[in-house]
């Protein structure tokens, strides 16, 4: 055991007198130097005596002075002790191991336990485990919440190294730490029943659409149609003012609500279920009413929430009506129906889009335009579409296609110069960024997501965006467009862009390898009109029909070569069946020019099998693992490939992921058909 320590400053202070008495030595020594004999004698004699009486002193009067301080500290934590033990706020000291070294009187209200308790503190407050208190660094305040006995609090965890050792009434240190934590409780509970407060009257935008009205006019006569409207009106107010929220009717088929969060809440409980009560009104035998309800909160200002409440009833509308999508900040929730898109008859839509693209076009000074990366022939085709309609208008336009594929390098090859097309017609990714100007309309086909496009950076940088799609919304969407025209109950983008033709110019006329390949894309994502056709997908084909497309030079321009058919073969041929109805099969994609397209025909073609419900081809290509999933009609393939980070229709999906082996990505699958298996969702 060691000895009282002073601080320093204070070792020099006490030792002044010593520290004088080389100094006087000095000057004794020049008094006889400079023949002051006298005086140095007399000065030696004083010099003897002063430095016994100092030294005596110091000695005797050591062990006074380290009482004294010792004392002085007593008090002193004496006093801090007295305060802490009636400090309202609750506060202890824990060993490393988390057991209590001491509690204060709030403490111990709070706790119930007494000074004396010793054991862990985990055994009151679970959250507060030693991994945690391990966590906590000397010098560094830790805090974090906890609820106990409904109460909240903030914890704050301070850590001390104490070296303390005592010998009879003398206190010292030595060498060597324990660590010993000091805990405070801070009261949370009021803080946290204003932020519930706050939270549950924060506004909430919500827009209603009547889904199909056009549908209602066109359905029943003029006599009930006044009550049938009458009827739906007075289910949406009623529904929404039981939520106390406030309605205004904005259109004939549109509405507006204003609600707090608290409502919202009451909405979520039910399941909104105003989207079952408009189901129940009587319509016709044909047509059912449906709404659609987008919802925007969590944002910064009113304005914001609007804007997320349009997203959402975008998306809404894009997933086939029928549910209410809430958009809170980055995260998306749905209720509802989520079912198969229902086919539109009107194309009043389709007019609208069309003449607003036309005077989007006719105010910029050029058109950039791109699909998706590793592009098909309907990203191809709608590439195509909206190219011509730039050039019926006077517009130089260009088409963005870094890679062209084994697929569609025959289609391509197509638009040569010899054909009467530029060169510049195609262009890659760095040209475009340096043909981009501000005043350059960049139109996306086929995709909305932004990190599917052949140039991600092409829309950041862009001002004027315009997209055309019939994929159905994710959380992942192009923002901020001028324009957006995503119609999932399309058969394909070429039909979008083709039955928008007639409502965009008259003077767009088509040449045969422009039908051709407008007709291809139709024909790929239909799979030969089997599927996602409707009445409008056989009228765009016969309108391309009429302009030139002819159905034999296109089969010959999508034949495959012999590698090709090999290895779509091999897929099948390897396919595996899980449950009896679902196949799920493997390619590593090599020596194949565009594996990916091979597995979504291979995901076709085991359709073809007896008893399968759902097909499954994973293909690894360019350090990614790519997901072509289909079905018929009994499985959602979209809800499956949501679940990996994809998207797509109810019965044609598909999803990428990135850092995952083939093995990996077949597991993932499996899990999300047992999940979807035991929750019924593929019913």
């Amino acid at each position: 055991m060691k000895r009282f320590k002073y601080s320093e400053t204070f070792q020099h202070y006490i030792r002044l007198p010593l520290y004088l008495i080389p100094i006087f030595i000095i000057v004794d020594i020049l008094l006889y130097l400079y023949d002051h004999t006298r005086m140095g004698n007399m000065f030696t004699m004083l010099l003897v005596a002063y430095t016994i009486i100092v030294i005596i002193l110091y000695v005797v009067n050591k062990k006074s002075i380290d009482r004294s301080l010792v004392n002085f500290a007593i008090g002193y934590a004496t006093v801090q002790k007295s305060i802490l033990e009636n400090l309202d706020i609750p506060y202890a000291l824990i060993t490393k191991d988390g057991r209590f070294l001491w509690m204060n009187d709030a403490f111990e209200n709070v706790t119930g336990k007494t000074k004396k308790y010793s054991k862990s503190i985990t055994s009151i407050f679970p959250q507060i485990t030693k991994e945690k208190l391990n966590g906590c660094k000397v010098g560094e305040a830790t805090t974090f919440s906890i609820e106990f006995e409904e109460m909240f609090y903030k914890v704050g965890i301070h850590v001390y190294e104490a070296q303390i050792m005592q010998k009879g009434d003398m206190i010292g240190f030595e060498e060597g730490a324990n660590t010993v934590y000091a805990l405070v409780l801070y009261d949370e509970t009021k803080e946290k029943a204003l932020e519930l407060a706050y939270r549950e009257r924060e506004m909430v935008a919500i827009l209603v659409y009547i889904d199909n009205y056009e549908e209602i006019l066109d359905a029943v006569d003029t006599v009930r149609l006044s009550v049938i409207k009458a009827v739906i009106e007075r289910k949406i107010y009623k529904y929404f003012q039981d939520k106390k929220a406030l309605v205004r009717k904005t259109d004939r088929d549109r509405y507006i609500v204003f609600s707090d969060r608290k409502g919202l809440e009451m909405m979520e409980a039910d399941n909104f279920a105003i989207l079952e009560q408009i189901k129940t009104t009587n319509v016709s035998k044909d047509v059912q009413a449906t709404l659609s309800i987008g919802i925007g909160t969590s944002a910064d200002d009113y304005m914001q929430n609007h804007e997320y409440a349009k997203a959402a009833i975008d998306m809404a509308l894009g997933r086939g009506g029928s549910q209410a999508v809430i958009k809170e900040g980055d995260e998306i929730s749905y209720y509802g129906e989520y079912g198969k898109e229902k086919e539109k008859t009107t194309r009043v839509k389709a007019r609208v889009k069309a003449q607003a693209l036309r005077e989007l076009m006719q105010t910029r000074d050029d058109v950039i335009i791109m699909g998706h990366a590793i592009s098909d022939v309907d990203a191809f085709g709608a590439a195509i579409g909206i190219y011509c309609a730039a050039h019926a208008l006077g517009k130089q336009a260009h088409i963005v296609l870094n890679d062209v594929t084994s697929s569609l390098r025959p289609i391509v090859e197509t638009f040569s110069k010899e054909n009467g097309y530029p060169d510049n017609m195609f262009i890659d990714s760095p040209t475009a960024l340096v043909m981009q100007e501000k005043n350059t309309l960049v139109v996306v086909v086929d995709t909305n997501r932004p990190s599917y496009t052949e140039c991600p950076e092409l829309i950041e940088r862009s001002e004027s965006i315009v997209v055309f799609d019939h994929h159905r919304n994710r959380k992942e969407t192009i923002n901020n467009t001028l324009l957006s025209y995503i119609e999932p109950y399309a058969s394909s983008t070429c039909e979008m862009v083709t039955e928008m033709f007639p409502y965009f110019s008259e003077k767009i006329e088509l040449t045969t390898q422009e039908a051709d390949a407008l007709y291809a894309g139709i024909l790929i994502d239909t799979n030969n009109f089997m599927t996602k056709t409707g009445v409008r997908t056989f009228e765009a084909a016969a309108f391309l029909k009429r302009n030139g497309a002819e159905v034999t030079r296109v089969r010959k321009l999508l034949r495959e070569d012999m590698s090709a058919y090999k290895a779509k073969a091999e897929i099948v041929r390897h396919a595996q069946v899980y449950k009896d109805a679902f196949a799920i099969s493997e390619y590593s994609g090599e020596n194949i020019e565009s594996p990916t397209i091979i597995g979504a025909q291979a995901a076709n073609e085991l359709l073809n099998i007896v008893g399968i419900k759902a097909s499954f081809v994973l293909t690894q290509y360019n350090n990614k693992v790519y997901i072509s999933s289909r079905s018929i009609d009994e499985i959602n393939v979209q809800e499956l490939m949501e679940e990996l980070g994809g998207g797509g229709h109810l019965n044609m999906a598909g999803a990428q992921v990135k850092d995952a082996s083939l093995d990996e990505v077949k597991q993932m699958i499996i899990d999300v058909i047992d999940k979807a298996t035991e929750e019924g969702t593929d019913k």
